[in-house]
């Protein structure tokens, strides 16, 4: 502890907001550099110090900078239609670049670089790990890889303390992303495409927030990445079916091919994109039925200690409880987790 704030970037967003929380909780000083100071939520607004600006721009990253401690850079740019490639570099690279000369410059303690582990690609044969080659299949995992690169290397050539976390997908309270899948699984809507063999891994928020203070404070993170996920990963076809019986409803029944969609996604990409018209089916939305996406979080382990607390069946039901409390989903038959990883406080 020590009287220095401690600045995160995409502070405002699930994952910074939750950390943020948290930091404060822990007696900290907090500052948060975001575009939209007018989005900052009502119960963290009075407690930590909010800066007006973007990270691609260098007055507001000396300013959000100066005289911290640690460095949280969790901002990204969001996978959503209409953001054009170049907005990617601009945010992941360029932003992350810097942001840590600036970090050097005022002589920070530890820079934590929030990545993802989908700078690996599909993952053919779980699980992977850290010694895995950098595979990333699109442009936002291109730049998330090239901004994680950009960070470790910097390291190594001037001495910032910079570690590295990949998190899997991330959920729990207050998680919007993976919303319309639970909402159509409730409402019985939900297509499997394909047969749901693909595997997926998901890290509950609470887990991941632990994590990432792992990283700001051990001094075998220095210098490395570390995959940050849950304690098990499972086939969609079964966590599909666990998402349906802590909602109380019938396991998603309903399968077709994958193929047909895959090129719908891509014919409708080419057409729509360069008229500037938002495509009625993704390529990307697809793939989220094909591409496997299963982790080994042993280094994490053995080198921070880090064991993720949360169990997946427990975080299914606080992320629903906390979707019935907002109604953003119908509260009949919902399963309702009670103990203290319940929490379904966002």
């Amino acid at each position: 502890m020590n009287n220095k704030p401690i600045l995160v970037t995409g502070g405002t967003g699930f994952a910074g907001s939750h950390l943020v929380r948290q930091l404060i909780a822990d007696g900290h000083r907090v500052r948060v550099l975001t575009r939209r100071p007018e989005r900052v939520p009502a119960n963290l607004s009075p407690r930590a110090e909010v800066i007006g600006g973007d990270i691609t721009d260098e007055d507001s990253v000396r300013k959000a900078v100066a005289g911290t401690d640690t460095i949280f850079h969790l901002a990204a740019a969001h996978q959503e239609p209409g953001i054009r490639d170049s907005r990617y570099r601009e945010v992941h690279v360029d932003g992350t670049a810097r942001l840590l000369e600036v970090a050097k410059s005022e002589n920070v303690r530890r820079f934590v670089h929030c990545s993802t582990v989908g700078v690996l690609g599909n993952i053919e044969t779980p699980p992977a790990d850290e010694t895995w080659q950098l595979n990333p299949e699109e442009i936002y995992q291109e730049t998330k890889s090239e901004a994680e690169t950009l960070a470790l290397n910097f390291q190594k050539q001037h001495g910032l303390p910079v570690t590295v976390a990949r998190p899997t997908a991330i959920y729990g309270p207050g998680d919007m992303r993976l919303l319309k899948l639970f909402r159509m699984i409730a409402k019985r809507r939900f297509v499997l495409l394909g047969k749901g063999a693909v595997q997926y891994h998901l890290i509950h928020i609470q887990d991941l927030v632990r994590g990432l203070r792992m990283l700001a404070s051990h001094p075998e993170a220095v210098g490395h990445a570390f995959i940050l996920a849950g304690r098990e990963y499972c086939t969609l076809k079964v966590l599909t079916a666990r998402i349906a019986r802590h909602l109380g409803v019938p396991p998603p029944g309903l399968t077709l091919p994958v193929t047909p969609f895959l090129l719908a996604g891509t014919v409708a990409e080419r057409v729509c994109i360069p008229l500037g018209i938002n495509p009625p089916i993704y390529r990307r939305r697809v793939e989220f039925f094909t591409k496997s996406r299963a982790f080994s979080i042993e280094k994490a382990r053995r080198r921070l200690g880090f064991e993720p607390l949360v169990e997946l069946d427990d975080g299914l039901k606080n992320t629903i409880a906390w979707y019935q409390a907002n109604q953003y989903l119908p509260t009949e038959g919902v399963t309702v987790c009670t103990d203290a990883a319940g929490s379904s406080t966002a």
